[in-house]
């Protein structure tokens, strides 16, 4: 299956954003294709996981920011279509490792590669694709830009294991919180979005200023998918909701409302956490207080805070269609509905 857009909030967004992927449409499929080709081997066990994989789609968000930005300086060519693959390969390589840690069962309304074949094979899965990746990525020759790709999958790493080390933790800080958000999430799209300054001839001009735009983009995505996790149905995400809070962690709107609660409330929120479960306290009494605090609010103002930041990132950059389209990217993280 081929990448789908985003389910924007609007007939006109979607409109919007479909002449924007317009912009970058033959480098998108090219890197499909790529994508897919990689994911083929001759052990039947990669095949049919790649295979797997690839029918389920993606919004190939990263790939085509990639793109867009290798449009804003005038990079486009057979490097940038592998560095947009070697995005992706990175991306899925965390979410298989994500979905094992997280014992998960659905992405994408789909059952999960661990669920159908177990730990012990997928988690070499995706090992392989991160080393698959990488290899690709050497095709090149660039150092300048395989060096970042490793720094940002080093961070996604460390974010994990951030993650792991205070799973379940009722004093989980916001600082910390954003600390994590930053490796996880906002690394990649930082570096997916500097890969096109930093191929030779080397633009230093423009990585500092895309470097922010990714990353502001990125803590924005992530914000979007806090709020999605207490907003939207199951059937729209393609995974239970309020599943964050379920798998012991705790994100922003939470986060907020806690110092805000009563010592009981407080204790409502430390049972889920510990017992992974919503058998004693039911998830609509989280969402509640959560919506009576007013969190989901404050977490959408600084979600558009940062989508404001992104924009301004892009000040140095003349007006062109490619920088357009990256201004109307936050919006649509914003108004994203999965």
């Amino acid at each position: 299956m081929p990448f789908r857009l985003l389910d924007a909030a609007s007939p006109a967004e979607t409109d919007q954003a479909e002449r924007f992927l317009a912009l970058v449409a033959e480098p998108l499929a090219a890197t499909d294709r790529l994508f897919r080709e990689r994911l083929a081997s001759d052990v039947p066990f990669i095949h049919h996981c790649g295979e797997y994989i690839f029918d389920g789609g993606g919004k190939r968000m990263r790939p085509v920011l990639l793109l867009l930005c290798a449009r804003l300086l005038e990079r486009e060519g057979d490097e940038e279509v592998t560095y947009a693959a070697v995005v992706e390969l990175i991306h899925t390589a965390t979410l298989i490792h994500d979905d094992i840690i997280d014992h998960a069962e659905l992405r994408r309304g789909r059952r999960t590669i661990n669920e159908l074949w177990g730990n012990n094979r997928t988690v070499l899965l995706g090992d392989w694709l991160y080393t698959s990746a990488m290899k690709m990525a050497l095709s090149h020759g660039s150092v300048e830009v395989i060096d970042r790709l490793c720094e940002a999958t080093l961070r996604m790493t460390e974010g994990e294991l951030l993650t792991q080390q205070r799973l379940g933790a009722i004093d989980l800080t916001v600082d910390e919180y954003f600390e994590i958000v930053d490796r996880k999430t906002a690394q990649l799209f930082a570096a997916a979005c500097s890969v096109p300054a930093r191929r030779r001839p080397v633009r230093l001009d423009a990585i500092a200023p895309l470097e922010r735009y990714g990353r502001a983009l990125g803590v924005c995505f992530q914000l979007a998918d806090d709020l999605l996790d207490f907003t939207a149905s199951a059937a729209s995400v393609g995974k239970p909701v309020l599943s964050d809070l379920k798998e012991g962690k705790l994100t922003l709107p939470l986060l907020l409302a806690l110092p805000r609660l009563t010592p009981s409330e407080r204790r409502k929120v430390e049972t889920v956490l510990g017992d992974r479960s919503f058998e004693r306290v039911a998830a609509s009494e989280i969402l509640e207080l959560v919506r009576r605090e007013g969190t989901l609010q404050e977490v959408e103002q600084r979600a558009r805070a940062l989508a404001d930041e992104a924009r301004v990132a892009l000040a140095l950059f003349p007006d062109s269609e490619a920088r357009s389209a990256l201004e109307f990217a936050p919006d649509f993280v914003l108004h994203r509905r999965s």
